[in-house]
């Protein structure tokens, strides 16, 4: 049984902790709001530029002159994910989540005989895949000195990937992020982004004339397409971040209040017995004089 003095120190340590968690707790409320009206922000502006992007390549279709990064290589056989995570832990099952679903891609890639290459975007990421595909690691990013991500940011990360793409380093490209729902829900999300894939527009699409044509269009928009969804990913990821810290901080907090609640009882009934006992030698000794 620990001595008072054993469990008095227990509560004072707890006590910090929970004065930590509090404050990791409220920085990240204060991030999350910055970040979420950050992601919430890009999302029409992604979402129109897909679907003017998506109008292009339907009306394209399968034509020879396509641009590459619409059309791809002809094959699939090397394929490239980029894995984006933090580069701080403490947010709960965050990064775990991103790393599960790409591990799992990768697993299914190289079992139906796939290469499979990755680019790591966030340390805790790395840290993660090079546990189980060591080899298949290719690049870092490292965003560890930013402290607020701008769309230049996406942009150095497509121009990597475009360089990549041209010299034939692989045939499709997926990114893995969190999208961003709630504090207590980020999802996990996989999207490819080369060659660039659409969702059809439901209804009948309107018809334009494009000068000077599809083709030369979508060979100027694609690339910023590229840097568009990346910097959308990592916005996601930022407020998802935030928003899983803050409900792992919380969650923390409310444990470490359980934890000195139930040592501040067994210390007061370590104290009671310590109490009784020397009342009892007291008394014992009265009455043996």
């Amino acid at each position: 049984m620990p001595s008072l003095k054993d469990l008095k120190t227990r509560i004072d340590s707890v006590k910090s902790t929970r004065k930590i968690t509090k404050a990791m707790q409220m920085v990240a409320a204060a991030k999350l709001r910055r970040a979420q009206e950050a992601a919430e922000a890009a999302r029409p502006y992604t979402e129109r530029f897909n679907a003017v992007l998506g109008g292009l390549a339907a009306s394209v279709g399968g034509s020879d002159s396509a641009p590459k990064l619409l059309s791809g290589t002809g094959s699939d056989q090397v394929q490239l994910l980029v894995v984006m995570t933090s580069e701080r832990g403490l947010c709960g099952g965050f990064n775990t989540s991103i790393v599960k679903l790409a591990k799992a891609r990768a697993a299914e890639l190289i079992a139906n005989g796939k290469t499979v290459k990755i680019l790591t975007v966030g340390k805790k990421g790395r840290e993660q895949m090079k546990r189980e595909f060591e080899d298949q690691l290719i690049g870092h990013v490292d965003l560890s000195e930013v402290k607020r991500l701008g769309y230049n940011n996406a942009q150095d990360i497509a121009k990597d990937l475009l360089s990549r793409f041209d010299t034939g380093e692989f045939d499709v490209c997926t990114i893995f992020f969190n999208t961003f729902k709630s504090v207590i829900s980020q999802v996990p999300t996989a999207q490819q982004i080369i060659p660039a894939s659409f969702e059809e527009a439901e209804g009948e699409s309107p018809l334009y004339d494009y000068e000077p044509s599809e083709e030369g269009i979508l060979a100027d928009l694609l690339p910023r397409g590229v840097a568009t969804q990346i910097f959308a990913a990592l916005l996601e990821n930022a407020a998802s971040e935030q928003g899983a810290r803050m409900s792992a901080m919380d969650n923390a907090t409310r444990n470490a209040g359980d934890m000195i609640d139930k040592l501040t009882i067994e210390f007061n009934r370590s104290r009671q017995a310590v109490i009784t006992n020397e009342l009892i030698e007291i008394i014992s000794g009265a009455e043996a004089l």
